[in-house]
């Protein structure tokens, strides 16, 4: 669950556009990657150590019997890589949940590196990891196709996500005092900000703060992190199923600031059922 005018602010800095349907294609309007990254566009690994100030490297000091003990030795540079594979993976995380990279298509790395103005070293990357997660599928000497998901899939989702969340939310209602509850109320907002100009790239990672944002409350790591991933599965799209309407969007945002109403009033009976149905409406 989660394209309108607020998706500039409300989006990762690689910002996709109309994506390439499929690594035939030619490639669409450019998005280039901050100037801080660029390097890696070249094929340059960013992990030179850079001089400051323009003081000499310490190897140099040392040439010329210059003391080197009473100043800190030039900083090394950040190491760039990272940061980049990073912003491509939140960029294809959006793009997977606002059906730009379509369920069976096959996707290469150089195309979308091209696409993103980066070596396909971090787009890679960031495809494995999304490989790994069960997103896309390793296509050999291809690229990677993004998986199919039917219907079942997602019931089964919302089902193990039930089993996880609805006794912690009612453990929490019985225990959490209403002062901290208010604390939630932005997040839940941000739901209906997202909602109400039909970003779903944007309701998708409100929706999971909203979410975590509860989930914290019971101290419980371990648990925030198995139901954080089985809730970034449930929003990707299916195979053949229809976009998600900005109705929907809102409906399911307003569940957000009801459940946090119940949590307030300790109404257990409506909490469990506003979790329920929140889960069983697809991409909650």
């Amino acid at each position: 669950m989660e394209q309108g005018s607020a998706r500039e602010s409300a989006r990762p800095a690689y910002a996709l556009g109309a994506f390439p349907r499929t690594a035939a294609e030619g490639l669409m309007p450019e998005c280039r990657v901050p100037e801080q990254a660029r390097g890696e566009q070249a094929g340059v690994e960013q992990t030179e150590v850079r001089r400051t100030g323009g003081r000499p490297a310490d190897g140099e000091q040392a040439a010329r019997g210059e003391h080197t003990h009473s100043e800190p030795s030039a900083p090394r540079a950040v190491v760039q890589r990272h940061s980049v594979r990073g912003q491509i993976l939140d960029a294809l995380r959006a793009a997977l949940v606002d059906g730009e990279l379509v369920p069976g298509q096959v996707y290469s790395a150089p195309a979308l590196g091209a696409r993103f103005g980066v070596s396909a070293t971090p787009v890679r990357e960031a495809m494995q990891r999304l490989a790994v997660e069960g997103a896309v599928e390793v296509v050999p000497n291809r690229g990677f196709r993004v998986s199919e998901r039917g219907p079942r899939e997602l019931a089964e989702l919302a089902e193990v996500r039930a089993l996880i969340e609805v006794p912690v939310m009612l453990s929490l209602a019985r225990t959490v005092p209403a002062h901290r509850w208010s604390g939630l109320r932005p997040l839940a907002e941000a739901t209906v900000t997202a909602a109400a100009v039909g970003d779903r790239a944007a309701y998708a990672e409100s929706d999971r703060a909203f979410h975590r944002a509860v989930l914290m409350l019971s101290g419980n790591e371990q648990l925030v992190t198995v139901a954080d991933e089985l809730h970034r599965r449930s929003q990707w799209p299916l195979v053949s199923g229809p976009a998600t309407r900005r109705a929907d969007l809102l409906a399911d945002a307003s569940e957000h600031t009801a459940l946090l109403d119940a949590l307030v009033s300790q109404d257990l009976a409506v909490v469990q059922a506003l979790v329920r149905e929140h889960f069983a409406g697809a991409d909650g």
